[in-house]
């Protein structure tokens, strides 16, 4: 089968973008998608094209056991490792399972990304065990966030929209093995935000959110508590 003829991938790229390409069909496809450029491009293409749709869907926050249990089954069933512990008490969030759960979303985000260049680096920012912040606010701090291949732009996707009150804000961090934290800016609490600077990945060993006053930090550190935290890997 020529994957390559544009007619043939788009009515694959359709088909698996729209969820009818199922089972035995469905993993085949994905294990061809590093090898056919013509085929990944479709299902890009296919992916950017419905994407709006899904921000017109209001979102459901699943039960507190049904988050856990399926947690537990993509952590086991991916067999990904623990993240890596380092920036003091903030890397040793209880939330480690949350990794693993999210990890699907986080592979499915690439293909959203341009395939030419460097593959993009993907971290999963979970809920902070312990932030003194409403329960419902705590219970929502999940993120995900991609690394462009040459290090230079972030976007960072809440997986539903967060209630912070009036007055405050979310700002992104860049957390080094050793030092002070660097401030990537305010980021939205509903909706995808996009950060560029140089050399994101140099000396960053995670990511991390804090509530701040309206206007960000006044510090250049975080003064308000941190909701989510991600580690890169690798």
């Amino acid at each position: 089968m020529d994957y390559s003829h544009p007619e043939l991938a788009n009515r694959l790229a359709a088909n698996y973008a729209l969820g009818t390409l199922r089972g035995p069909a469905r993993r085949r496809l994905e294990a061809l998608l590093p090898a056919h450029p013509t085929l990944r491009r479709a299902v890009q293409a296919w992916e950017a094209r419905l994407l709006p749709l899904a921000d017109a869907v209001d979102p459901v926050a699943p039960r507190a056991q049904t988050w856990q249990r399926l947690q537990s089954r993509l952590h086991a069933r991916l067999g990904l490792p623990a993240p890596r512990r380092g920036w003091r008490r903030l890397l040793s969030w209880q939330g480690g399972t949350g990794a693993g759960a999210l990890a699907t979303l986080a592979l499915a985000t690439a293909l959203w990304l341009p395939a030419p260049g460097p593959a993009p680096v993907l971290v999963v920012l979970a809920p902070q065990a312990g932030a003194q912040v409403p329960a419902e606010l705590l219970a929502q701090a999940r993120f995900v966030a991609s690394v462009s291949g040459d290090g230079r732009t972030l976007v960072l996707r809440p997986l539903a929209p967060l209630p912070v009150q009036g007055g405050r804000a979310l700002e992104l961090w860049a957390l080094p093995a050793q030092g002070a934290p660097r401030s990537l800016g305010l980021v939205a609490a509903d909706r995808t935000s996009q950060v560029r600077r140089a050399q994101l990945l140099h000396d960053t060993q995670a990511f991390a959110i804090s509530v701040e006053p309206a206007s960000g930090s006044p510090t250049g550190a975080p003064t308000g508590p941190v909701i989510a935290v991600g580690g890169v890997e690798g």
